[in-house]
């Protein structure tokens, strides 16, 4: 599954801190778009969908969010609620975001710009397309044996 956490470096003293999000050091692609999420009500759920081509790293810089996270192998959960720590989401992983806290700002850096038609937005269709991709990648294999 193209997920994983990043440890974000802080800098700071007495008066603050900083983090920098830079490409090609702790971002790892060419940073396209940023946006961010706020004002979130605690029972709304957000996402649903899923990238064929997108790379995203998510930082909740201030308070808290959860993502449910799926490769199309099942769903596990990761709770964001360290702004010195980023999310890595990859290509073709279904995500749903939900419990947020009332004072949760989450920051998204993405390696596209906004295309709709690199959205999966239902389910069913997420994972005909994963089973596809990992089909076409057994048979390449088996077929170069």
């Amino acid at each position: 599954m193209e997920i994983e956490r990043v440890q974000l470096q802080p800098h700071g003293d007495h008066g603050g801190m900083l983090i920098a999000l830079e490409q090609d050091r702790n971002v790892p692609f060419e940073i396209r778009r940023v946006y961010y999420i706020f004002a979130t009500q605690r029972d709304v759920h957000r996402g649903k969908h899923a990238h064929r081509h997108l790379h995203q790293l998510a930082v909740a810089v201030r308070g808290s969010v959860t993502f449910l996270l799926d490769d199309g192998s099942g769903p596990f959960e990761v709770v964001l609620n360290d702004p010195s720590q980023g999310l890595l989401m990859g290509r073709m992983v279904w995500r749903e975001l939900y419990d947020f806290s009332d004072d949760c700002v989450l920051m998204v850096l993405a390696d596209h710009l906004y295309d709709p038609a690199d959205y999966i937005t239902d389910y069913d269709e997420f994972l005909r397309e994963t089973r596809g991709i990992a089909y076409a990648t057994e048979l390449v294999a088996c077929q170069s044996a």
